[in-house]
Formats: C-alpha cells, sequence, structure tokens
C-alpha cells in the first residue's frame, strides 16, 4: 500500500481506536472499511453508468420534500411534537417508483442533443432512490429560523412581515452551504469520519433494493422490515390515542399520590424521572435520535453525563436551595420573579421593542427553575469541552489531513471509487457563502426596524459558525451527537448588544443554526459518498430541497399561526389543546434572558447567577484530566473513549425534552449497542438498522394517520389512562412562602 496508507494509518488509527475499532487492521480489511460498522453495512461496488438525474426522481423528490415539510412544521406547534425523518419518505417512494417504472413510456426526447431523456430509463434503481431521500431530507426535522418568526408574531406580538420572515429562512438555511464544501475534505473524504446515522439509511436503502436469499427459519431484512413496520404502526395507536400515558409510565406517583417530593423524583415529563420509562418509540427517538444509531461508547457518555446532571448536581442545587431553588419547581423552563411567580414579560417592553430598565428594576430580578440554570451551565461548560477536546485528541489529524487535503490524497476504499466522478468545484460553495452574506446583511440593514440585527453583528455570527464547524463536526461524525452553539451566540450578542431580543435571536439564528446546516449538508455529503451518488448531483438535490422546504416551512407556519386562534398560549387555549409549542417556549423564554434583559443581568455582574460562567472553566478543564489519564496509562483504551463534549452536553436537549426520554432512550440504546452488538453481533448486522427504520416509518404514518381521522375532529378519550404522566404535584415548588395553583399548601 506504500507510504500513503502508512500516513493514512497514523491519521485514522487514533480516531478508531476512539470508536473502539481494533488498532491492528490488515490492509486488506481497510480496503472495505476500517470501521467496523461501516464494513458491514456499506457496499464497495458502483456502476458509474446508473442513471441518477430521471423524472421519477424529480417528481417523487419535489413531493417528498414537500409533504415532509408541510407535516413537520404541522406537528412541531403540537404539545407533544412529531418529527417525520426522510425514512417514511424512504419508504414510501419504493412502490411509487416501481409503479413508475412499470407504466411510464420508455422513448427518448430531445434525442441526439445534450438534453436526451426519457420518462422510463429502466427500472428504479437504488442511486434515485437515494438522491429522492436526498430530497427528503431538506424537508425532515425543522427550520429553527420559523422560532424567531413564531416568537416576534405570536409571544412578543409585534410585526414582522412575510417578505422578511422568508429572507431570514432562507438566508439561514442556505448560509452552512458555503463552509461545508469547504470542510468536505476533513469531514466527509477520511474514513474515520463514518457518521453513524447514515449506517441506517444505507442498510434500508440494501434491504429495500437487494435481492437477498432467505435461510431457513429466519426472515430477509425486507421481510424483516415489513414485519417490525406493520408492529410499530400497529402499536402506536395505543401511545398514539388509547393509552397515552405509555409515553410515560411514572410508577412513583402512583405510589406516592399526595408527596410533592415524591413526584418531582418520579415524574419523567416534570421531574427527575426516577423508574420512570416510556413504551413509546416517539418518547425515545424525539429529542436524540434513534438509539439504534448511536455508538455504544456515545450511548455511555451520555448515560453518565444525564446520571450526573439529573442525579447529582440539580438535586443538590435544589435542596441546598441555591437561588431560591425551592420557590419554583425542580424542572421548568419557565421564567419566575423571585416569590416563584410567573414572570410578566409585557410589563418590561417599552414602545421601541426595547428593554424599559424602569419597568424592569419595579418587577424585579428574572428567576430560572433550578434545572433551567444548570442546562445553561453545561452548556457554558460544553462549548470549552469541545474545543479542549479536539485540539487534545484530534489536533495532530486535522493538521495532517490539512497536508494530505491539500496534496489531494485519499482516503478510504469509499474515496477511491469516488474520484471517478466530476468533483463540486470549491468556488461554487465560496459564491454560495459570499452570496448569502451579502443578502443576509441587506436584509438586517434595510429592514433594521424589523431584525434589529446590525451588519457587523451578521458577520461575527458567520466567524463564529465557521470557527466551530471543524470541532463540532468531528463530535458529531464520530458519536452522532452534536453539541450546540445557540447559547454562546446568545451570551456574546447579549452583551455586545443588549436590550434587543430580534437581534439576539436573529444572531443566534446565523450563528447556530448556520452551522447545524452546515453539518447537516455534511452528512448527507457523506451518505452520498457512501452510495457513491455524483458530487455534482448531490449538490443540485441538496440546494432545490433545501429551498423547497424553506417555503414549505415558513407557509405551513404562517398559515398556522393565522388559523388557530391562541396557538402557543397556554393561558388562553383549552387544557386539552394539542397546540401548546413547546420548543417555542424555550426559544421565546431564551430571547428574554439573553436578549431582552441580557447575560450582564443574569449571568453578568449584576445578575442572580454569575458563578454559573464557573462552568466555561471546568468545560475546559475536564478534557485536559482525560487526556492526562490516557498518557498515563496508554493501554487503558476505555479512558479515550470518554468523550467530555459528549458527557458534559448530555442534557442539552433538556428542555423542551425530559428525563423520560432520556431513560428509555439509555435502555434502548444499551441493548442495541452493547448487548446486541456483542453476543448477536449477526443479528445485529443483519437487522439493527433496519428496526430502526421501521419503527420510525410505523410510527410516523400511524400519527399522520390518527390525525387525519380523529385529531382534525377533535375526537379524543378522557380517562385515566391518558394522563400523559400521572403526576399532577411534580411542578410544584416545596417552599412553605409559595403558593402556587393546584399545590398543598405548606
Amino acid at each position: 500500500m506504500g507510504a500513503m496508507d502508512e500516513e493514512h494509518r497514523e491519521i485514522e488509527a487514533p480516531l478508531l481506536q476512539e470508536r473502539g475499532a481494533p488498532s491492528g487492521i490488515h490492509d486488506e480489511e481497510r480496503e472495505n472499511s476500517p470501521i467496523e460498522q461501516v464494513a458491514l453495512t456499506v457496499s464497495v461496488t458502483d456502476d458509474p453508468d446508473t442513471p441518477v438525474l430521471t423524472f421519477r426522481m424529480w417528481v417523487l423528490g419535489t413531493f417528498s420534500c414537500v409533504l415532509l415539510s408541510f407535516l413537520n412544521q404541522f406537528f412541531w406547534y403540537r404539545k407533544e411534537p412529531l418529527s417525520i425523518t426522510s425514512i417514511s419518505a424512504q419508504i414510501a417512494v419504493v412502490p411509487l417508483g416501481r409503479l413508475m417504472a412499470s407504466t411510464l413510456p420508455s422513448r427518448l426526447f430531445f434525442r441526439g442533443t445534450r438534453f436526451e431523456f426519457s420518462l422510463n430509463p429502466g427500472p428504479f434503481n437504488m442511486k434515485e432512490h437515494v438522491l429522492i431521500t436526498i430530497f427528503a431530507n431538506s424537508g425532515a426535522g425543522s427550520v429553527y429560523a420559523i422560532h424567531v418568526v413564531t416568537a416576534v408574531k405570536i409571544f412578543y406580538r409585534r410585526h414582522m412581515t412575510f417578505f422578511v420572515s422568508l429572507l431570514v429562512v432562507f438566508t439561514t438555511q442556505v448560509l452552512g452551504f458555503g463552509w461545508a464544501g469547504i470542510f468536505r475534505r476533513y469531514l466527509v473524504e477520511p474514513a474515520a469520519m463514518w457518521w453513524p446515522y447514515n449506517l441506517v439509511q444505507v442498510s434500508l436503502f440494501r434491504a429495500l433494493h437487494e435481492e437477498e436469499q432467505r435461510k431457513k427459519g429466519s426472515l430477509t431484512r425486507n421481510q424483516f422490515f415489513v414485519v417490525a413496520f406493520i408492529g410499530s404502526f400497529a402499536y402506536y395507536i395505543f401511545p398514539g390515542y388509547l393509552f397515552q400515558m405509555l409515553t410515560s409510565i411514572s410508577w412513583i406517583c402512583w405510589v406516592f399520590p399526595g408527596s410533592v417530593l415524591a413526584q418531582q423524583i418520579g415524574s419523567g415529563l416534570y421531574g427527575l424521572g426516577v423508574g420512570a420509562v416510556g413504551l413509546d418509540w416517539s418518547t425515545i427517538s424525539s429529542y436524540l435520535g434513534s438509539p439504534l444509531a448511536s455508538p455504544w461508547f456515545a450511548t455511555a457518555n451520555i448515560a453518565a453525563g444525564f446520571f450526573l446532571i439529573m442525579y447529582v448536581i440539580t438535586p443538590l442545587a435544589y435542596w441546598l436551595n441555591l437561588y431560591k431553588a425551592k420557590n419554583f419547581p425542580i424542572f421548568s423552563d419557565g421564567l419566575f420573579t423571585s416569590a416563584g411567580q410567573p414572570y410578566n414579560i409585557s410589563t418590561i417592553i417599552d414602545d421601541n421593542f426595547h428593554l424599559d430598565l424602569a419597568a424592569y428594576r419595579k418587577e424585579g430580578p428574572l428567576y430560572l427553575s433550578t434545572f433551567f440554570a444548570m442546562t445553561y451551565g453545561v452548556g457554558f461548560a460544553s462549548l470549552t469541552a469541545t474545543l479542549a477536546h479536539v485540539l487534545l485528541f484530534h489536533g495532530r489529524e486535522i493538521y495532517t489531513l490539512s497536508k494530505s487535503a491539500f496534496q489531494g490524497r485519499k482516503m478510504d476504499v469509499h474515496t477511491k471509487l469516488m474520484s471517478v466522478y466530476n468533483q463540486v468545484p470549491e468556488s461554487w460553495f465560496i459564491s454560495i457563502l459570499l452570496a448569502n452574506i451579502a443578502l443576509t446583511i441587506f436584509a438586517c440593514e434595510y429592514y433594521n426596524e424589523q431584525l434589529q440585527l446590525p451588519w457587523w453583528g451578521v458577520l461575527l455570527a458567520c466567524a463564529i459558525a465557521f470557527f466551530f464547524t471543524l470541532p463540532i463536526g468531528i463530535i458529531t461524525a464520530t458519536t452522532n451527537q452534536t453539541p450546540g452553539l445557540n447559547i454562546i451566540t446568545e451570551y456574546i450578542i447579549g452583551y455586545l448588544y443588549p436590550g434587543r431580543p430580534v437581534a439576539n435571536m436573529c444572531f443566534k439564528v446565523y450563528g447556530y443554526i448556520s452551522m447545524t446546516q452546515a453539518l447537516t449538508f455534511l452528512q448527507d455529503f457523506k451518505l452520498g459518498h457512501y452510495m457513491k451518488i455524483p458530487p455534482r448531483t448531490m449538490f443540485m438535490a441538496q440546494v432545490v430541497g433545501t429551498l423547497i422546504a424553506a417555503m414549505v416551512y415558513l407557509g405551513t407556519a404562517w398559515w398556522l399561526m393565522d388559523s388557530i386562534p391562541s396557538i402557543c398560549d397556554k393561558t388562553l387555549l383549552p387544557s386539552d389543546s394539542p397546540w401548546t409549542c413547546p420548543s417555542d417556549h424555550v426559544f421565546y423564554d431564551a430571547s428574554v434572558i439573553w436578549g431582552l434583559i441580557g447575560p450582564r443581568r443574569i449571568f453578568g455582574d449584576l445578575g442572580t447567577y454569575s458563578a454559573i460562567n464557573w462552568y466555561f472553566l471546568v468545560g475546559a478543564v475536564a478534557p485536559v484530566l482525560v487526556w492526562l489519564a490516557h498518557r498515563a496509562y496508554p493501554g487503558k483504551e476505555w479512558i479515550r473513549l470518554i468523550n467530555m463534549p459528549v458527557l458534559i452536553g448530555a442534557t442539552g436537549n433538556m428542555p423542551p425534552a425530559t428525563a423520560v426520554n432520556y431513560t428509555t432512550w439509555i435502555i434502548a440504546g444499551f441493548f442495541s449497542g452493547f448487548v446486541v452488538y456483542r453476543y448477536r453481533r449477526e443479528w445485529w448486522q443483519r437487522h439493527n438498522y433496519v428496526l430502526s427504520g421501521a419503527l420510525d416509518a410505523g410510527l410516523a404514518f400511524m400519527a399522520v394517520l390518527l390525525y387525519l381521522c380523529l385529531g382534525l375532529e377533535n375526537i379524543s378519550l378522557s380517562w385515566c389512562g391518558n394522563d400523559l404522566d400521572g403526576c399532577p404535584l411534580a411542578s410544584c415548588p416545596t417552599s412553605g412562602s409559595v403558593v402556587a395553583e393546584g399545590c398543598p399548601i405548606s
């Protein structure tokens, strides 16, 4: 293999050891893939002549993107937000693609010209299926910038036009595409950057397209998928409609129905979640993704971080009554006065949409629940831990990859197979980046009354996102977990430009979501890398899909905000209304904390929570301790598997995620990533990722069916089994001086 491979072995070996892969990998194994999970899942064959840009791809890809964008935004405002992944579309388009292949005419149009094409170039193939899924990926998840529109229109009740909203959504969604292209050489080409979640889709593609002989007494992957899909589809009628308590079974609350303390401890939705379990796939996968796609070492780090923060730090802070903690619920994303009453935000905003200092002094300082305050500290620590971890454990690899990339060297067998295709010039990405920055500056300057963000704020947000894409991309590409930038962006602009909530929200979106979008594009690049999709075709699908999704997301949100009375307002909505917008409430609260009031009056020298800043130092020191331990005991590889950014940032999704989301996810991840992977390796190879896709798809289809058949008609069942948590006292304060509605008087 020569000197080149020796250099690649130096680059990849430490990363592979961190993932738990064997260090002594033979050359012939390297020609498959040095990552065992990839070698077991991804094919190393390719046919470059397979048609990709087909009429079927355009029709089904556009339809999938539009449908998923509409459904995900529709469900995003609901009490239990449902994220319909692209796996649902990946499955649904197969019969449609095969139907089109069997019925469309095959004659050529524009014969003999460069525009020659056929409506039906042959059987429905895997590559066009992959490209349809890339389109669908654009509509999966959510568009973060919609939070800005919702906060301004619904919570602050201020004016924002549709055109300005569209500019913000477009620019934030496409901005990260620029540096995604720049970082391809670091986060796509190296084998060690394996992006675990992609293996779910790769496994499913192969199950749906490759013929497989059924062994006696067993099922093919395709048959297994059908059985698991039907089971998931049929089962979800229970947690989704008939017996909703399956979402969070908090049995401690049943044993102690009159105890505030017991319910604080046992509630899976409003407390610490001790003993709580959710028998519902949406509970398991809604915030952390599929546990079946998470490597065991990453699952273990999340479990350790969750236990430390949820069961050690938070209870200690609460029961020691730090920052008047007992005046508030132990787990809440609410904003309170010192007396434990909800904070009236509208009273501290002046006519120019800035902070009214006199009114703020009269209302008094803002307080947070114990856990909410701790999550901000954890966010501080996670940021510095990411930088320290990547510098210590991957600094040399990044330097070597930089030299290797500029010399045009390839990293693994998949990159070699991709070398036959024309690559996307880096100038294309840079052009998109510069055009987007210019459009963003124009929008913020010309519509400053609505957006508040000055031009220098746009450039600073872009610089932050660009700087963090590589270190956070390494964490995501190897652990399937993404530390967030939202807190540090809020912190920076809150100090530099205080008292302007919309400016704070816009800065956060441009600084945070552009990086997240870059990682999404890079993940799709890696999926195309595994499936051997021509890079220029991938580029086109990603750009077009992103633009379509942005328009549909905003149009759906605008329609819902105009058509549903009192949407997101818990004080005006009926008690059984699903339109409570949990994620938007968290976003709005953050805009008040960081934008309106500002970090100096909460976490700075004028604030109550200044000690939380020590978490920055804790995060920076933690990876150093792990690195020193690894250097002192180089033979103990388990030390290197301690990933401090993942461990410290484990609870980064809380709130709106709750304890039961984590406890059940960790249990499922343990059985899949440790028990089955270690003791039933062959079963794991054949069925693990297929099972993940089937569970996602079955739940999504049943959830949509339930809403169309029952939700639209407001047909519901009212009985004790549909009391989501059964812990009404979990949100009560424990201070004897605070009286909350529905809570016993101490």
